[in-house]
């Protein structure tokens, strides 16, 4: 299963603590890629312009993983990210 996301208002920082909450490890200390049992994640960050001269920190992820443990933690982050941006 592949599922990719973007999340506005959260800075990929908090959104790599909020995986790492979930049960996953950065593969390493520079990576923007997040591994755990049954899922992995890639991380990406950009700004956005969604009105006039307003932008936003927008962080696109990109989980792949078996759908019995990746369709739970793909939720819950998703509800994380929904209280820390707005």
């Amino acid at each position: 299963m592949e599922e990719t996301r973007e999340f506005r208002g959260i800075s990929k920082r908090l959104a790599v603590q909020y995986l790492e909450t979930l049960g996953g490890e950065r593969a390493d200390e520079v990576s923007d890629r997040i591994e755990s049992d049954g899922w992995t994640a890639e991380l990406s960050e950009r700004t956005v312009n969604p009105v006039g001269s307003i932008t936003l920190n927008e962080v696109r992820i990109h989980f792949e993983g078996d759908e019995s443990t990746l369709g739970p933690v793909v939720e819950r982050f998703a509800q994380k990210a929904m209280r820390a941006g707005g």
